[in-house]
Parts: structure tokens; sequence; C-alpha cells
């Protein structure tokens, strides 16, 4: 007999936005994997739920690399999967946390995909969280769609390449991942005549957390900001 894979989003980082179901789940489960990225042994998604796993919970990291490089990719999916799979062998239930929704723009989408390949016979349950991009526009005050308007999500970890292509399809963009190329990001933006026109969101919920829209004091920083950001843009502008 198998264990069962669960994909447990855990938000966007405010414990309390944790759903009932995620946590009951978490109470139940043997084994609980966290993704990492390989440059720290940190994990936020772990910290979220640590009080509701139940006492002698096995909980180990899986190191992802920040890269684009398919080959590093390639390995460190390939002994992850080898990693969750050995649990699932011995019939035990595993947990692998994510920040946000696990099937958005999440590790858990390859790490499914390959552990399907290697167990074709196993049960995998996904469990839906609240986005990053909910959570702000929440905090933010800031409708995300209304009427027969149309909502575009698209990242900027590689650039605003795609952010001209979106504002032309919908009515309102979320841009996820800002931190790499923020000031390439800040300049379409401008180029488009958008500055009145977003909201800026960084560490939504956890300590720290920024919410701004004046376009120019984002210009002046000169550090890019937290992993942890986003922007949010309206056609038909934010409410002051």
């Amino acid at each position: 007999m198998l264990g069962t894979l669960f994909g447990i989003g855990v938000g966007p980082g405010d414990p309390e936005l944790l759903t009932i179901k995620a946590a009951r789940i978490l109470r139940e489960v043997s084994h609980v994997f966290a993704a990492s990225s390989s440059k720290n042994d940190y994990s936020l998604a772990f910290s979220i739920v640590r009080e509701h796993l139940r006492e002698g919970t096995t909980v180990e990291q899986l190191a992802f690399p920040m890269t684009f490089k398919p080959e590093q990719l390639e390995d460190a999916w390939q002994a992850n999967c080898e990693k969750v799979s050995e649990i699932l062998e011995q019939g035990k239930d595993v947990a692998f946390l994510t920040l946000g929704d696990p099937l958005i723009y999440s590790t858990f989408a390859y790490l499914m995909r390959k552990v399907r390949r290697r167990l074709p016979q196993v049960t995998i349950t996904v469990i839906p969280a609240i986005t990053s991009f909910q959570a702000a526009a929440a905090y933010a005050g800031e409708p995300l769609v209304e009427g027969e308007e149309a909502l575009t999500i698209v990242s900027g970890a590689k650039g605003a390449n795609r952010l001209q292509d979106a504002a032309d399809a919908a009515e309102n963009v979320v841009i996820m991942k800002t931190y790499k190329h923020f000031k390439q990001i800040l300049k379409s933006i401008r180029d488009q005549g958008l500055e009145d026109r977003f909201c800026f969101v960084s560490r939504c919920g956890l300590d720290g957390q920024i919410v701004e829209r004046d376009f120019e004091k984002l210009a002046a920083m000169e550090q890019p900001p937290n992993y942890l950001s986003l922007m949010i843009v309206k056609k038909k502008g934010m409410e002051k």
C-alpha cells in the first residue's frame, strides 16, 4: 500500500489564513516536506504550520535551486521526487508544503508530475489555499475584477516583457515575482502610462508588510524589494 501525497498550500504568510482542511491533514500525516531555497535552510511555509503538527511528525526540507537552468532544475526535482517516493512506498502519508496555492507558480506542480511517473498508482490530493494576490488585494482594499472585467496573472521572474501583452488583454493584471527585475517592471509601467493605476504589495500579512501606490517612491528605491512582492495593475485606475 502506498501512502497519499498531499500538496498543501499554506497561504500567503499569515498563519491565520491557513485553511481548516489543511490544518486537519497536517495533524494526521506522519511526514512533512517543506520547500526551501538551496541557498538557505529556512522554510517560511514550515514556520506557518508548525503549531498544527502533532508531536513526532517528521519534517524534512527539500532544496530547490533558484535558477532557470534546466539541468539543475531537473536534477533537483528528480532527487526530491526520490525522497518523497521513498516515504510513500513505506505506506506513510506525506504532506508537501508550499506558499500560496500548490498549483499557482508552485514547485509542487513539478514534484507532482515526477511522483506520478515514479509511482503511477499513488493517490495525490491537492489542498487549495488563499493566494498571495487575493490576500494582497484584500489588504490593499482593491477589487481584483468587477462586472465583466478580465484578470491576467503573469510572472515577472524573467522581466517585464509580458506586461504589455497582459495589459492589452485584460483590465486587471497581477504581476507575481517582481523582486528580481523590479526596475525593469517599473519602467514598463511608466512607458505604458500606468503610474497611477497600480498597487505594490510586499510581505503580505507578515511583519514588514508594505502597501505602496506612490510610483516615485518605489522608483527611488536603491535595493530590490523582498522576494514576497507583487503588483496589481488596473487600467481603470486605483482608488486613492
